[in-house]
């Protein structure tokens, strides 16, 4: 599901995909907000998200508190990743979180690795 859900973003663009990533980002079944987080990945090597990192990591914290392990871990991966080139806009991200939920905390664990 994550490979073609970036195939399709690829296909019509991802600053066109915007709506859609936003709406599966909402979904309710874990697996298909874990599948943008993915599928997306490493977010800042896709075209429009190469330019834009900021939109990339403010989208993956709209999941820093999921319900699910499973995201949530994605989530903290994906910002780690993004973290090797965008060192100050993801710790700026992180400062913002209240790490006193252990959601947030762990999701902010992964995240925060090379920072």
């Amino acid at each position: 599901m994550a490979q073609a859900f970036d195939t399709y973003c690829a296909d019509i663009g991802y600053e066109y995909a915007l709506p859609v990533i936003e709406d599966w980002l909402a979904d309710p079944a874990p697996k298909v907000r874990r599948a943008v987080t993915e599928g997306l990945r490493i977010w800042t090597n896709k075209p429009y998200f190469r330019d834009h990192p900021d939109i990339s990591v403010k989208l993956l914290s709209q999941l820093r508190d999921d319900d699910s392990e499973y995201v949530r871990k994605s989530v903290g991966n994906a910002l780690r990743d993004i973290s090797r080139k965008h060192k100050a806009l993801v710790k700026a991200e992180l400062q913002e979180w209240g790490v006193s939920n252990k959601r947030i905390e762990q999701t902010y664990q992964l995240a925060s690795k090379f920072l």
